[in-house]
């Protein structure tokens, strides 16, 4: 077990120092799932969900990758990065589930763990928000990270 490493000495809140650290490709990989009730996945049609607001999958992808973005903005330690790439994806997973998958990668000294998970995370509020007129029975569970390479130690969860 590590040590946490946003708190000094004093037990402080710290923003970690990365300044001597090398420079790698660092990737991470998110997912989040959404239940939708049934009268929600009726909607469906051609892989997005039609409203007055417009297409839902597509307003969340825009959300997810715009919040991987504002990250530090939104978790007080962690630091503005200059994202390479971001892509966030949203299949439907079964008859009342959809799971959204973040990838954020970049060259840099910190990992990007927090920019997937909030890119996730985002697009599945983005559907809540977007679909609660139909329904107010959506329920996000399960935002996890999957996988992480490059920095210190790579991740890989097995399930």
């Amino acid at each position: 077990m590590g040590d946490f490493t946003h708190l000094d000495e004093q037990n402080n809140p710290q923003m970690v120092d990365v300044g001597s650290k090398n420079i790698t490709k660092r990737v991470a990989k998110a997912s989040c799932l959404v239940e939708l009730p049934a009268d929600i996945v009726e909607q469906l049609k051609d892989g997005d969900i039609e409203t007055k607001k417009g297409p839902v999958f597509q307003t969340a992808i825009l959300a997810g990758i715009m919040a991987a973005k504002r990250t530090a903005d939104l978790i007080p330690l962690c630091h503005p990065l200059a994202i390479n790439k971001c892509d966030v994806k949203i299949e439907v997973e079964s008859s009342n589930t959809v799971r959204i998958i973040s990838t954020v990668s970049l060259n840099g000294k910190t990992g990007v763990e927090m920019e997937a998970l909030v890119a996730a995370n985002v697009a599945g509020l983005t559907i809540y928000d977007m679909c609660k007129g139909f329904s107010h029975d959506i329920t996000l569970k399960e935002t996890k990270l999957l996988e992480k390479t490059g920095g210190k130690s790579d991740f890989k969860r097995d399930n």
